[in-house]
């Protein structure tokens, strides 16, 4: 455990950083609520469920996105965030989930209040289920029609269908970017994207090209910022402390109907960082 002393000095550097870094941006639409991704207190919620609800309210968190449900049924999850003063509007389940589940996952949603319902990740699910190895091209076409079939029946029940990124999506199979596919072979009357920014980026991708070409498919974002490691690899951190300028791509997402931060790892204090990562989202919007 670090010395609280450490966490302060170390959370009033990055609090500075990302108010700087915050003002020499322009500005972005502020309509839009400060919203979280849940899975960013993954490790809070088990501990104590409404407390940790009721802090993220208080830093200037108003909607949420829910990852799993931390055995409440529908009406004690939606009553905990209507304590809270947190309205959850959309929820993560896996492809395999809802091929499995759908009918159950329907009836929680409505209960809870959900508007969207959100694939989280196709877990590299293959057409064949006896297949091994990372997906193919026929796969991940496969998997655009499981969308659309899957997204048809959630409309038809009155809710929005959304898919979600990680960086096997921006795969190029036989010349071809899966998640270029998966735009054109997803019917827009029943799948929309939700862009976590952070994964586009750390993929080599730009998502400005995609809200600039095709702003309608996007009203859903993780707002995510990305630095490199000392392995390499790239790792969510702070907003503005990463390498992810977020003023631009909010301005290109004019079809954009909430944003959730999202923030995946931490050598702070979880709280305090969200703390941060709140405040960076109201100064791009000052």
């Amino acid at each position: 455990m670090k010395a609280f002393s450490i966490i302060s000095r170390r959370a009033f550097v990055l609090g500075a950083a990302a108010s700087a870094a915050a003002s020499r941006l322009h500005a972005t639409p502020s309509h839009l609520p400060i919203g979280l991704q849940l899975y960013s207190v993954r490790n809070l919620l088990p501990k104590d469920f409404d407390g940790t609800l009721a802090a993220l309210r208080s830093i200037g968190y108003t909607v949420v996105e829910a990852a799993g449900y931390y055995d409440r049924g529908a009406k004690d999850f939606r009553g905990a965030m209507d304590r809270a003063g947190l309205r959850c509007v959309s929820t993560h389940h896996t492809l395999k989930e809802l091929e499995t589940r759908l009918d159950d996952l329907l009836d929680y949603a409505h209960s809870a209040g959900f508007e969207y319902i959100v694939c989280s990740s196709s877990g590299g699910m293959h057409r064949d289920p006896n297949a091994k190895g990372a997906p193919t091209l026929d796969d991940w076409r496969w998997i655009a029609g499981e969308f659309n079939r899957i997204g048809e029946k959630i409309k038809a029940a009155g809710i929005a269908f959304g898919v979600h990124n990680h960086t096997p999506e921006f795969a190029t199979i036989d010349g071809t970017l899966v998640y270029d596919e998966l735009l054109r072979l997803t019917d827009p009357k029943f799948v929309v994207f939700e862009m976590d920014a952070g994964w586009v980026f750390a993929s080599g991708h730009d998502p400005l090209a995609y809200l600039r070409k095709q702003p309608q498919r996007f009203p859903l974002m993780h707002v995510k910022d990305m630095v490199k490691g000392d392995n390499g690899q790239m790792h969510s951190t702070e907003l503005g402390r990463g390498l992810v300028d977020y003023a631009p791509i909010l301005r290109a997402a004019t079809g954009l109907r909430y944003d959730f931060i999202e923030q995946e790892e931490f050598d702070i204090d979880p709280m305090q960082a969200l703390r941060i990562d709140a405040a960076y989202m109201r100064k791009l919007s000052a």
